[in-house]
């Protein structure tokens, strides 16, 4: 599956005098920076001046400063800034839009991206096992032999298949470098990293389009309960955490069970008293639904049992956290309750679907509450609703949101406020935010400079900066693949690390120092060209960018390094290369 989501480079045609050129520049900048780039990171900056609080709060609101952010700023004040932040259905972004016009399948929905991008290119793999089968010869096992003996059919198919993850990658850099609403891509990184899923398991590809813009975007200011069960609903998670599959053990009684009993009416054939069939085949939304009387595909059948992993980091992750005070049992019980979530058909895009047969229907007990038996899909509704306004999620996720914006330990005074605002407005997430962004604790000193941008932030805050006007964002989706953070590809539930220890080490540093160098050479061909390497001299793009990024604040090390650099690239490089640059 790797292969299908990340980028293929573009070989190099420049003569080798660029190509020796570009080496040198790269041992330059190696022997530079090694005395500081591996050196303990610098600490909070002191009390600055509105130059400084204004890039501090750039910086944590989005994704950096530009020139132009920052006189945005200077116009309307910090708190005018911030409030117009927490309000992005007022900010125009027409030039975000028209940026992202050009990407098809951005609108798509699961069922027509199975349809016209994932089935034909499972179609051709099949094609192609069944002529290896009838010829006797086997596949290469190496890349470049499938690749020399796929079908012109087969290659345009899997082409296709890669570039809905291509642009949906690419929409995700373009969102965070460019829209004006930058706090709402900022919300939109964390609750896609809170509520995570992995491009690289199965079907979840399929549906992550809709999962980002339909689940997870449209709920980054609104109640949490609603974003809570927007993502317990979602195929992209029904399948990431096998839910989907997760069914009562044979010979419990399930919600389908009930209803005969109820209705007692004599079953003398399949389907007898249900919807009619002719309606289904006619209705998309009920064509592939699993219906009451149908009999079980071998896939549902294989995966008869309870499976826990939902219910698991249902608790653990996205609400009550490791310390919540829940116990396995809850688990279990939370994973009864979950039981018959499932999904109608996943490889055509079908949606969520409730099936009564895989549904426990006995009594459940949750950290205390009593779930009467027969309640059927409204037993996982219930637990959304415990678990959402439980005082244990109010604390977790005002301490995770305080961590993206003030501190990796962010004070116990701001997280009390936090999770009583939550609590105070039934988990409105933008009051909660608000409060965050509006604190003394979030503007204080020791904030500034108190995070460790990780390499999707350092990836954008250095194209802000710098001015880069981006046409194809491929190259920075490989950076990003480089740095050890691809889009999409966290694979375990936690999503990424949101502390500074995941990411800082001297190979992490390298690895930044090489993307600098890259960026601002120019080997990233498919990108614009960078404003701040315009200046005529040297001298001239280390005043704008000290500037623009740093609001000239930086140690004496960091001046002397990047005083030794003798062509405006050079210097653009060291200085998103300093330790400075590597925090907001």
């Amino acid at each position: 599956m790797e292969a299908e989501f990340h980028s293929t480079r573009r070989p190099d045609h420049r003569s080798n005098q660029s190509t020796m050129a570009a080496t040198r520049a790269r041992v330059f900048l190696a022997s530079a920076i090694a005395a500081t780039a591996l050196a303990t990171w610098p600490t909070a900056a002191p009390v600055g001046s509105d130059q400084r609080t204004i890039l501090h709060v750039l910086n944590r609101v989005g994704y950096g400063p530009t020139a132009a952010a920052i006189e945005q700023v200077k116009r309307v004040g910090v708190q005018g800034y911030i409030d117009a932040q927490l309000h992005p259905e007022r900010l125009s972004d027409t030039a975000m839009a028209e940026r992202l016009s050009g990407f098809t399948t951005l609108s798509k929905s699961s069922r027509e991206l199975a349809a016209d991008y994932f089935m034909p290119a499972m179609v051709e793999r099949r094609n192609a096992q069944r002529r290896a089968t009838q010829t006797g010869v086997a596949d290469s096992p190496s890349a470049a032999g499938q690749a020399k003996a796929r079908t012109p059919e087969q290659t345009e198919a899997m082409r296709m298949q890669r570039n809905v993850v291509g642009e949906l990658s690419q929409q995700r850099i373009l969102r965070a470098i460019y829209s004006e609403r930058q706090l709402e891509e900022v919300l939109v990184d964390f609750w896609m990293n809170h509520f995570n899923v992995f491009v690289g398991k199965g079907q979840v590809r399929n549906y992550l389009t809709e999962y980002e813009r339909d689940v997870v975007r449209p709920r980054v200011f609104g109640k949490f309960r609603d974003l809570l069960g927007a993502t317990a609903q979602s195929p992209a998670m029904l399948f990431y955490l096998d839910n989907w599959q997760s069914a009562a053990p044979e010979g419990v009684a399930t919600t389908a069970d009930a209803q005969r009993s109820r209705n007692a009416v004599p079953r003398r054939f399949p389907g007898a008293g249900l919807p009619d069939r002719r309606r289904r085949l006619q209705d998309p939304d009920m064509r592939d639904r699993q219906m009451p009387g149908d009999p079980l595909v071998p896939q549902q059948q294989r995966s008869r049992g309870i499976n826990e992993n939902y219910a698991r980091e249902l608790m653990e992750l996205h609400t009550l956290g490791v310390d919540g005070g829940y116990t396995q049992k809850d688990v279990q019980e939370v994973a009864r309750a979950f039981t018959g979530w499932t999904i109608a058909n996943p490889r055509l895009g079908g949606g969520f679907h409730f099936d009564p047969r895989r549904h426990d229907d006995g009594e459940k007990v949750v950290l205390g509450h009593r779930i009467k038996a027969g309640g059927g899909q409204s037993d996982g509704n219930a637990i959304l609703d415990l678990l959402a306004r439980h005082p244990s999620t109010a604390r977790f996720i005002a301490t995770k949101l305080a961590r993206r914006f003030v501190a990796d330990e962010p004070p116990a005074a701001l997280v009390d406020r936090a999770a009583r605002r939550f609590k105070d407005t039934d988990g409105d997430i933008r009051e909660v935010v608000r409060t965050i962004v509006t604190s003394p604790e979030f503007l204080d000193d020791n904030s500034r400079r108190a995070k460790t941008k990780n390499p999707f932030e350092f990836v954008v805050s250095a194209v802000r900066s710098t001015g880069v006007d981006i046409s194809n964002a491929l190259p920075l989706v490989q950076s990003l693949r480089d740095l050890g953070m691809p889009i999409y590809g966290a694979q375990p539930p936690t999503g990424y690390a949101d502390k500074a220890d995941a990411w800082v080490n001297s190979g992490a540093l390298l690895g930044r120092m090489n993307f600098a160098v890259a960026l601002t050479s120019g080997r990233m061909r498919a990108l614009g060209p960078i404003a701040s390497t315009n200046p005529p001299s040297a001298e001239d793009a280390r005043r704008t960018l000290f500037s623009v990024a740093l609001a000239d604040d930086v140690s004496a090390s960091t001046s002397a390094t990047v005083a030794k650099a003798t062509t405006p690239a050079q210097t653009v490089a060291l200085i998103l290369g300093s330790p400075e640059f590597q925090k907001r």
